[in-house]
């Protein structure tokens, strides 16, 4: 029947794919999933290409009917799982018939679960993605969250024809330990900081408020002090702001100096607040799996070994890959 049924749509529930990029300079963000590892990992284990449209879970997932036969596959966020009530292991490869329900409990560690089903979630492709960016209501699902009691169409030529069962090992599973370590490129508007305000931010243990999601991570935990300065013509009033500037993802404002922001995923293009540095594109998996009240650490490094850190994410992807026999 090529469909899920969606019996209930968990707590924040969005179609995403790897993301939707070559539109930046229009303000269009990648959107695409927090934990690009976990969401190509769940793929592989299922027979996707690694870019296929999978469901990205916060907190509590959803719980999901099967019309077909498929495989589907678990990454990401410790969350206790089951499939007709029995427990599933997570970062494998399992077979489901029609009528089985896939059901989520709260996350014990980490904060955003991957559900890929073989085949892929076949959502309109638009600007190149299938990713939802709900901020303007477009792509993924109706450009929203999943709701209760509705239904997701799948492609029709993913019927599993295996039994399941392949297996991502433990040494190549992410590290969910805390406090999560942020490798950063320190820049571009670092220099509005004082020379020991900039070494409290790297020295401090920084915790995840409540108001953390897709757009960015408002942290606390510090009082950063900017360098004393006549605000240039069309800079606001805040020693944080500067002329506009464009943010790369996984940038860091600090607007007042008492609240870091890491943007992330769906978050603006640019705007006016300084950034101090930018959360390698390798530790925005990690900081995707820290969840409220939980620590993060800003560690400088340099473009070299944020390049570095890269290459070896696509070696431990093809470990996977070789390990599945993908």
């Amino acid at each position: 029947m090529n469909r899920l049924l969606v019996r209930a749509g968990g707590l924040y529930t969005t179609v995403q794919d790897t993301g939707r990029f070559g539109h930046y300079h229009m303000g269009m963000p990648p959107s695409g999933a927090m934990d690009i590892y976990s969401a190509v990992v769940a793929n592989m284990l299922v027979g996707n290409a690694d870019d296929a449209a999978v469901l990205e879970a916060t907190y509590v997932g959803p719980k999901l009917e099967f019309t077909d036969d498929r495989l589907l596959a678990v990454t990401g966020a410790d969350a206790p799982v089951t499939l007709n009530d029995e427990p599933v292991e997570p970062w494998t490869a399992v077979r489901v018939r029609p009528g089985d329900v896939l059901a989520f409990a709260m996350i014990r560690a980490g904060c955003r679960v991957y559900v890929a089903v073989s085949g892929g979630i076949d959502v309109p492709v638009y600007l190149d993605s299938r990713s939802t960016y709900t901020l303007t209501g477009m792509g993924g699902h109706e450009g929203r969250k999943l709701v209760d009691d509705e239904t997701l169409q799948l492609a029709a030529d993913g019927q599993a024809t295996g039994s399941g069962g392949a297996v991502v090992p433990e040494n190549l599973r992410p590290d969910l330990d805390c406090p999560a370590e942020l490798r950063t490129v320190v820049g571009l508007c670092s220099y509005r900081l004082t020379e020991d305000a900039l070494a409290s931010f790297l020295g401090t243990e920084w915790k995840v408020t409540k108001d953390a999601d897709r757009v960015g991570y408002r942290l606390r935990g510090g009082k950063l002090d900017f360098t004393e300065r006549e605000q240039p013509f069309g800079a606001g009033s805040d020693p944080a702001n500067v002329v506009d500037l464009g943010y790369p993802i996984g940038s860091i404002q600090v607007p007042g100096g008492d609240e870091p922001i890491v943007l992330l995923n769906d978050a603006v293009t640019g705007g006016g607040y300084a950034t101090i540095g930018t959360v390698i594109s390798v530790d925005r998996d990690r900081i995707a799996q820290a969840k409220t009240g939980e620590s993060v650490r800003f560690r400088s490094v340099d473009l070299d070994t944020a390049l570095a850190a890269r290459r070896d994410r696509r070696e431990r992807i093809e470990q996977v890959r070789q390990q599945l026999g993908r």
